[in-house]
């Protein structure tokens, strides 16, 4: 077992150094999850090892693969099966395990924290090579070695980080009154980023925002939250449509000293033009058509709390010069009137659009976008987010189940296979509506594969894969080409090779190897 190596007590000098930054890459992060990648990155920059991959045990069920370098060696997000690669074997033997495949030798182990295995580490050998060389051979066993021994040091770091950890979430149980895990249930892992054993009731990793996900982009966002969200100053946030720019609002709102205020948002998008200028700064009665009393603007309403734009990108360039007045005198007049109100708001401004470009195009105020541009943060999307998809999914299935009154205990491999390997234009929205309509289908509380949108489907899945060979599929597509250019020329070869960008000669040999005759297109006599 790894917890009986030596591998900690005569480590070779050449790998201190790397095992020192080991030991502080895993004490700087609270959230150990969070510290996998970056020491990943280290060891493979540091050392021969390569491709490395992560696996942690979710709610104390299964494994599923957290970091993954290289995607053919693992998926993150999926699954653990016990003997199937790498991990698996590591899983199912329950120590160290080595192996070949076609590109190099790879180790794997697991970790244990007390009786049950935490988490699992893999890596490939990259100056462990073949050769034929004895001498080369040699050394190459020797680097072999070498890396064995690494592996089981940083093995052996982990194991401590998690006991530890396990070990003050524990004692911060028994200061609560809180009651406290059994060993060996999977409480180590989760715990990450609660502090607390009894925080692990999900399998997800959130905050108190609903920021889910423990892919680095999300990290990083909630870093840059964690930052400005104290402070008052103004925060653009961009992303594509459906990356949940309001969901960072609400946390900026939340974390700042304003969070006793309100939080008022405005969609851009869907207030009228004639409109708009009225509900953010409000009206006198009489100051127009309709006007029968007074009423208060947005900024008003959002006195001492969160003021935010969604779709800043669509307000025309009129009602852009009058909130560019606000933003920098901090006061504003209602429609119609004449006294001067203060705007105690914090703005945060959010859009899909590419402003910068918006400004190039003379469709919105480069002024305004440098005033709203102070603190800008990047929503990514759901397809950069890596294993976060199975972890949403996991999410929306056990709230979506709740809400319907259909609890949802699983979602199947093939089913999760397809929700990794989707590229998600719609992002986390388009996620959501997938799960629901899996959830609303299913049965036997479990999400099968044929439960999501037709979409998500691939051809192995569904039976209709290509029958036909590349050769066939591409003769039919040049084909149909020729046909359809000497359709559109009315039979002249000549004219219509030009249309297709190819010499005359290559037309007609093409027509000659497909048997087709210019004269079946020729209409004009």
């Amino acid at each position: 077992m790894v917890s009986e190596s030596t591998a900690l007590l005569s480590p070779s000098p050449e790998d201190l150094p790397l095992l020192f930054e080991a030991v502080r890459i895993l004490g700087r992060y609270p959230d150990l999850s969070e510290a996998f990648e970056p020491l990943v990155r280290e060891l493979e920059s540091a050392s021969t090892l390569r491709e490395g991959a992560v696996a942690i045990a979710v709610d104390g069920r299964d494994q599923r693969v957290l970091v993954a370098s290289s995607l053919p060696f693992a998926i993150a997000g999926r699954r653990v099966a016990m003997g199937e690669g790498p991990l698996g074997l590591a899983l199912e033997a329950g120590t160290l395990v080595e192996g070949r495949d076609e590109e190099a030798p790879w180790l794997a182990l697991p970790v244990l924290g007390g009786a049950s295995v935490e988490c699992l580490l893999a890596f490939r050998c990259a100056e462990a090579g073949q050769t034929r060389a004895e001498g080369a051979q040699i050394r190459a066993e020797a680097a072999q070695t070498r890396a064995k021994a690494l592996v089981e040091a940083v093995a052996l770091l982990v194991g401590e980080a998690l006991r530890l950890r396990s070990g003050l979430a524990a004692r911060n149980a028994a200061l609560n009154g809180l009651p406290r895990g059994k060993e060996g249930d999977g409480e180590l892992l989760g715990s990450f980023g609660a502090g607390i054993a009894a925080a692990r009731g999900s399998a997800l990793s959130a905050d108190s925002h609903g920021l889910f996900g423990r892919s680095a982009a999300m990290a990083e966002v909630r870093g840059l939250i964690s930052q400005v969200g104290p402070t008052d100053a103004t925060v653009l946030v961009t992303g594509e449509s459906g990356t949940g720019k309001e969901l960072v609002a609400r946390a900026l709102h939340e974390s700042s000293l304003r969070a006793a205020g309100p939080f008022v948002a405005v969609n851009c998008a869907a207030l009228p033009e004639s409109l708009i200028e009225s509900e953010l700064f409000g009206h006198e009665r009489g100051s127009f058509t309709g006007a029968e009393a007074r009423r208060k603007g947005r900024f008003e309403l959002a006195a001492g709390g969160t003021l935010f734009f969604d779709e800043i990108g669509e307000l025309g360039l009129g009602v852009q010069a009058k909130l560019l007045r606000v933003i920098q005198e901090r006061h504003f007049e209602r429609v119609g009137g004449g006294e001067s109100i203060k705007a105690d708001v914090r703005i945060v401004a959010a859009t899909n659009r590419e402003l910068e470009k918006e400004v190039a195009e003379g469709r919105f105020r480069e002024d305004l976008f440098w005033r709203l541009n102070v603190f800008p943060i990047r929503m990514p999307p759901l397809r950069e987010r890596g294993g976060d998809v199975v972890l949403i999914a996991d999410h929306f299935a056990e709230a979506i189940g709740a809400r319907l009154g259909k609890p949802i205990l699983r979602i199947s491999t093939p089913a999760l296979d397809l929700l990794t390997s989707y590229h998600w234009p719609g992002n986390v929205r388009e996620l959501e509506n997938a799960i629901e309509r899996a959830v609303v289908l299913s049965s036997d509380g479990v999400i099968h594969a044929w439960h999501l949108p037709p979409s998500l489907q691939s051809a192995a899945s569904t039976g209709t894969a290509p029958t036909s060979t590349l050769d066939a599929t591409l003769a039919r597509i040049e084909r149909e080409l020729i046909v359809e250019a000497l359709k559109l020329s009315d039979g002249i070869a000549a004219q219509a090779a030009h249309s297709l960008g190819i010499t005359e000669r290559r037309f007609g040999l093409a027509m000659h190897k497909y048997n087709i005759s210019w004269k079946r297109f020729r209409t004009k006599k």
